[in-house]
């Protein structure tokens, strides 16, 4: 769920607007303490729930990559890379019965082993929508991003690209790396274009 760029960094959002709950997977240890820092520094404790663990298809533990940054993944089999052993559980029951209205999955080339996890929660329709990298880094574990489109249409979801900018659903085509799944369009846009809209140093969105 992406709030760090790590693999396992996961964002959950159960709620609207600016004052979301929010639920933060961080499976390394330093990446961890650092959201942590920046949930205290900005005063959102209240709102967002820190989970130092990452996400598969079953609970156990899995080794993770621990040197690179941004890029920090599942060691696939024969990676000999600086680890460090994690804690992983199901989307699932991370989740329970507090399904969220969005979430975000962005852990570098396992969200196959992710999805198989969640399926109850895909399959809610509370959920209305993912975000999810399709950029082909799940090939060093043999998955294409066919097979996570395949498995997000199964569950009802459709996939577009997103332009912040004019806050509209797109060809998935014109996506840069994300892709949005989308369970309800309708429902989905009226959503985005009925929120606030934030000042950036490049744009407002």
């Amino acid at each position: 769920m992406d709030v760090g760029a790590n693999i396992g960094s996961y964002t959950v959002l159960a709620g609207g607007g600016v004052k979301a709950r929010v639920t933060a997977v961080e499976p390394i240890p330093a990446t961890y303490a650092h959201l942590q820092r920046n949930v205290a520094l900005n005063g959102l404790t209240d709102l967002v729930r820190c989970c130092q663990l990452g996400l598969s298809d079953k609970a156990g533990a899995l080794r993770f990559s621990s040197g690179l940054d941004t890029v920090n993944h599942v060691l696939a089999e024969g990676e000999d890379l600086p680890g460090v052993d994690v804690l992983v559980t199901r989307l699932d029951d991370l989740v329970g019965q507090d399904v969220p209205v969005l979430m975000k999955i962005d852990v570098e080339g396992h969200e196959l082993a992710v999805l198989h996890g969640g399926a109850a929660t895909l399959g809610d329709p509370r959920l209305l929508a993912v975000i999810m990298e399709t950029n082909g880094s799940g090939v060093r574990y043999g998955v294409s991003d066919d097979q996570l489109i395949a498995v997000m249409r199964g569950h009802g979801f459709v996939p577009f690209g997103y332009d912040p900018f004019g806050r509209r659903l797109v060809d998935v085509r014109a996506s840069s790396g994300n892709t949005v799944f989308v369970r309800d369009k309708a429902a989905v846009e009226a959503r985005v274009k009925a929120a606030p809209r934030f000042r950036l140093v490049n744009g407002e969105i």
